[in-house]
Formats: C-alpha cells, sequence, structure tokens
C-alpha cells in the first residue's frame, strides 16, 4: 500500500532529509585520496547524531554500520573498510537518517582526480537523477520517472542495473511503491501529490549484471566494471499545470546537501 504523506509528516521528513543532507554533504567534501570508509562512517555517523537523528540503515536487521560505501565495481551495500581511498577511484557514499520516527534515504558518488571519461560516468548519473525527480509531478506515472533515468543512462552507453530499485520511503526505510530506473514512459502507478519517494540511479559503465561478494552485502558489477550510485528522498509535487506555472510543479527534494 502506498501511503500518502499529511503536511505534518511531510514536515518532519523535512527534518529528516535535512539531516541526512547535512551527513551526506560532510562525507562528499570529505572524499580524498588516503581516507578510509571507516573515516567516513565516523564523519557521518557523528553528524547524524549531532543533528538529533538516528542511523537508518543500523535498523536493517543485521547491518551495523551507518553507510555504505562503495568503490570502483562496487555499486551498493558496501561495507566501510579501512581501505583507503586512492586517486582515480569512483566512490559512492549512501545513507540515511531517521528524525522523530520519519526516514530519508539518500547517494551520491563521486571520482577522486579521476580522468574525463569516469568524470563522464559519475556525471551522467547524476543528470539522470534530476531528470527522473523532474518526472515526480501528480498525475505522471513510476514509469516517466523511470523512463527519464533509463533514457539518460543508456543513451550515454551505460547500463541501468536491473534487479536494484528505487522506493518509497517514511515511517520505514523501503516502502512501497518500487521505483525502478528502467521503464516505459505513461505506464505504472499514478503519482499523487505527497507520496514519498527515494529515486535512485544504480548504474555501471558496462553490462547491468551485478553479483553479491562474499561478505553477504556488497553488490558488484558481474564484469568489473565501474559503479555509480545517485539516490534523493523526494516528495511527489502537484499535478502539471499550464507551461506558464510550470515552476511550482515540482517535487520537493528533501535531501539535496547542496542547498544545506
Amino acid at each position: 500500500m502506498v501511503k500518502i504523506k499529511t503536511k505534518a509528516e511531510i514536515s518532519l521528513m523535512r527534518g529528516s532529509g535535512r539531516i541526512s543532507a547535512h551527513a551526506l554533504k560532510k562525507m562528499i567534501k570529505s572524499i580524498k585520496a588516503g581516507i578510509s570508509g571507516l573515516d567516513l562512517e565516523k564523519i557521518a555517523e557523528d553528524e547524524i547524531k549531532r543533528l538529533g537523528g538516528q542511523s537508518a540503515f543500523k535498523k536493517v536487521p543485521g547491518y551495523k554500520w551507518t553507510t555504505c560505501i562503495t568503490l570502483n565495481d562496487q555499486v551498493v551495500h558496501g561495507i566501510p573498510t579501512d581501505i583507503e581511498i586512492k586517486k582515480g577511484d569512483v566512490v559512492s557514499v549512501d545513507l540515511g537518517a531517521i528524525y522523530k520516527g520519519w526516514y530519508s534515504d539518500c547517494a551520491w558518488s563521486v571520482v577522486v582526480d579521476g580522468d574525463n571519461e569516469k568524470k563522464m560516468f559519475v556525471n551522467v548519473g547524476q543528470q539522470a537523477l534530476w531528470e527522473g525527480i523532474k518526472k515526480a509531478v501528480a498525475g505522471n506515472k513510476i514509469g516517466d520517472i523511470s523512463s527519464a533515468i533509463q533514457s539518460r543512462v543508456e543513451g550515454a552507453g551505460y547500463s541501468v542495473v536491473r534487479t536494484l530499485v528505487g522506493h518509497g520511503v517514511g515511517k520505514n526505510l523501503h516502502e512501497d511503491p518500487e521505483v525502478p530506473g528502467f521503464g516505459v514512459k505513461g505506464q505504472g502507478l499514478t503519482l499523487q501529490k505527497g507520496m514519498s519517494l527515494a529515486i535512485e540511479v544504480i548504474y555501471t559503465k558496462g553490462k547491468p549484471d551485478v553479483v553479491t561478494d562474499s561478505d553477504g552485502w556488497t553488490i558488484l558489477s558481474e564484469d568489473g566494471s565501474l559503479g555509480g550510485l545517485f539516490e534523493m528522498t523526494v516528495i511527489v509535487g502537484k499535478k502539471n499545470g499550464s507551461s506558464n506555472h510550470g515552476s511550482s510543479n515540482k517535487a520537493e527534494v528533501l535531501t539535496d546537501w547542496r542547498k544545506v
């Protein structure tokens, strides 16, 4: 069942989103050669606590960390380790916060002093995320979000991972509906104002197939190609109007680290 959030509930989700955004920003600004995943983990954990939140990921059964950190061919769910990040690495950081019982979820990928090919790979994922978010307005379909993401990623020659998808978020980290990064425009569930979604771009530089590492958590590209991950928690905007009023017909992004 997809739950429409009330104004009061959305206000609490904004608080959760701000906490996640601040923690994500601190992590992104700290990524450099020589820092480890465990260093980044502590930065995120300390920031979430400082702002009065709790770690969302530690509520996942069996998972003991505040963040997921993936490097290069790792795609999602990487466990933070003491391995130091190197120049040229593609690093993805993923975290969530809980504030007064409400969840938020976000992720971002960066390349550490990498070449133009790696920078392009990361930039395409970011573009796909914002293009998908633009479609998160009432009256559109889930497939409109999915198709926008797929078109940008695959149009650049990369692959959307088919077995991992975005999702609803609210009183739980994962709620209905699923929000795939691939699909057909005009198909799927009709979006309604007040739905809360974690829109994700999960993709690889090579083929879309993935495998699970021996740690039981980390998911890697099967062919060893680079993986990328972008995610924002959003509230579905109001129904599309005329072009003269288009500026008001937007999803509200709760975890935009660039604005905190």
